[in-house]
């Protein structure tokens, strides 16, 4: 037996069970859209820009995209190179999710750091240190994941809470709560943008991520609860998503 601490039993919480089960659902009847049979890769990389405007948006970057394609918002930026890595992180998050934040930590901050020997490297902090080896420990042990949602809602809960890199951390948690997403086989082809939702609704976005940081079970509770609303409204998105697709 595994003796890294299970997150199961936090889909017991109050009402977690529950918006768990809803967001597979809704996430479940999005893959089976039409245009998400053999169309998926064109509404998935579309899904993806989306989910990285809207991080980065969150973050204070810009939101769109210049006609001349050339990005200089550095949030947007680093965003966009997340995203466009995803497919190499996944991987990498799997085995060794550590390498893999300092990854997302030079895509990200590339354009934000005087040192470049900053980049890719946590504070050094013993407590961050600890708690970002527990996590790492969670996401590489299937006997400790729990359910797709809860995992990466705690992802991406521990990561706002930790700040480990002190620089586009709301960036990297995003991310790495993608990766979660995608790398549990609740949505593995990527279709979903929760990240829409975090961005319409970012007072009760922060209020919840600084409740689940306390660690009171109820606090973490409505913060799983949160994201799980979050994963159904970035279903929805993803099927406007495949309904132009379907129409174009």
């Amino acid at each position: 037996m595994s003796d890294t601490p299970s997150l199961a039993p936090l889909a017991e919480l109050e009402g977690v069970a529950d918006a768990v089960a809803a967001a597979r659902a809704a996430i479940d009847e999005v893959h089976r859209h039409p245009a998400n049979r053999r169309g998926w890769p064109t509404t998935a990389a579309e899904a993806s820009v989306r989910a990285a405007r809207a991080s980065a948006a969150i973050a204070g970057g810009a939101t769109e995209i210049p006609e001349s394609g050339e990005v200089t918002d550095p949030l947007l930026a680093g965003s966009l190179r997340i995203a466009e890595a995803m497919g190499a992180l996944l991987p990498t998050w799997q085995r060794a999710p550590r390498q893999a934040l300092a990854r997302m930590h030079v895509l990200a901050a590339a354009d934000l750091v005087d040192d470049p020997e900053q980049l890719g490297r946590p504070q050094a902090d013993p407590e961050i240190a600890e708690r970002l080896d527990l996590l790492a420990e969670i996401v590489t042990d299937p006997q400790a994941q729990g359910p797709g949602p809860v995992l990466a809602a705690v992802v991406h809960g521990e990561l706002l809470a930790l700040s480990p890199f002190g620089q586009v951390d709301g960036v990297i948690a995003r991310a790495a709560a993608r990766l979660s997403v995608i790398g549990s086989g609740l949505d593995p082809k990527g279709l979903v943008v929760p990240e829409v939702a975090y961005f319409r609704r970012q007072e009760e976005y922060a209020e919840r991520a600084l409740g689940f940081a306390t660690g009171d079970p109820e606090k973490v509770a409505e913060w799983i609860v949160h994201c799980c609303r979050a994963l159904e409204a970035g279903a929805r998105e993803a099927r406007s998503i495949a309904d132009a697709v379907q129409e174009g």
